[in-house]
């Protein structure tokens, strides 16, 4: 059984606007997936559709087997959501919201209070808990958002845009807390716009652009299937340089660029080639990312 399934889901506003155009999607237990794509792409209609926030136009969409509509209790239930916009009551305090989000689901008092104050603890919130939202940073919105979506202890995730504005140490401990989760069984599925989060994070992605998924699976492969790597070679001299029709390269300023999507297989024979001609002063290779292959693919 998937966590998430997708099929033939479309949705169109009032205006007609085409927002989701039939996409299919499957996202297995235990992944750690992201859901890529351009603004208005779709992100966010998206998940408001698998968590009852906006209405499917047609198709369908089951959460652990549960159909959003007919089971829509069972299938909301397994879900905990971070969403983009924060939405927090700032008349109570950091662990008032959290016990007051655990009731929702009915968790009992006790249990509530205990994981509260651990989710706190690591997210590094504890010393806050008794503090209003108001007067906390854009940084700690973020991690109460969360928090919130974690007390009940759902077995899926989803995170819209969750490190959106945070500073760069925040983020990547909120990476590694992820990270933890996700070992430890949770699905999590990540919408980014900071695609360096997505490589390091996801294990399999999907690009979504004009309401479509435009491509799908592990990230490493899509990697390597859609972009290339560059090998950057300084030489004395370029004037009489001599590459065999195997090799896609350009030169500029004694600087020879290659392209190729086998870096270690091709390396030795593109220095031995040119070697034959010139002085090889420097090599720098520059590995293909995910950014690279999500430029190429959206073409934005």
């Amino acid at each position: 059984m998937n966590a998430i399934e997708i099929s033939s889901l479309k949705k169109t506003y009032e205006t007609g606007d085409e927002a989701l155009k039939g996409i299919n999607l499957n996202i297995k237990k235990g992944s750690f997936f992201g859901l890529l794509g351009p603004n208005g792409a779709g992100k966010t209609t998206t998940i408001g559709i698998l968590t009852g926030l906006v209405n499917k136009s047609s198709g369908e969409a089951k959460i652990l087997g549960h159909n959003i509509i007919e089971d829509f209790k069972l299938a909301r239930k397994s879900i905990g959501l971070s969403p983009q916009e924060i939405n927090l009551d700032v008349f109570f305090s950091v662990r008032q919201i959290l016990l007051f989000q655990a009731g929702y689901y009915g968790v009992p008092q006790k249990k509530a209070e205990d994981r509260v104050d651990t989710i706190l603890k690591k997210l590094d919130l504890y010393h806050k808990r008794n503090e209003t939202s108001r007067h906390l940073s854009g940084g700690m919105k973020r991690r109460i958002q969360i928090a919130k979506a974690l007390v009940h202890d759902p077995p899926i995730l989803i995170l819209d845009e969750p490190t959106a504005g945070v500073d760069i140490e925040l983020r990547h401990m909120l990476w590694d807390y992820l990270k933890e989760l996700n070992e430890a069984g949770k699905t999590i599925l990540l919408t980014t716009h900071y695609i360096e989060e997505a490589e390091k994070l996801c294990d399999e992605i999907a690009i979504i652009n004009n309401g479509e998924i435009i491509k799908q699976g592990e990230t490493k492969s899509i990697i390597k299937e859609v972009s290339l790597n560059t090998i950057e070679i300084e030489v004395e001299e370029s004037d009489n340089l001599k590459l065999s029709d195997n090799f896609k390269y350009t030169t500029e300023n004694k600087i020879i660029k290659i392209q190729t999507k086998e870096v270690n297989k091709e390396i030795s024979t593109i220095i031995k080639e040119i070697e034959k001609t010139t002085t090889i002063n420097n090599i720098n290779i520059i590995n293909s990312s995910l950014e690279d292959a999500f430029l190429k693919l959206t073409n934005k």
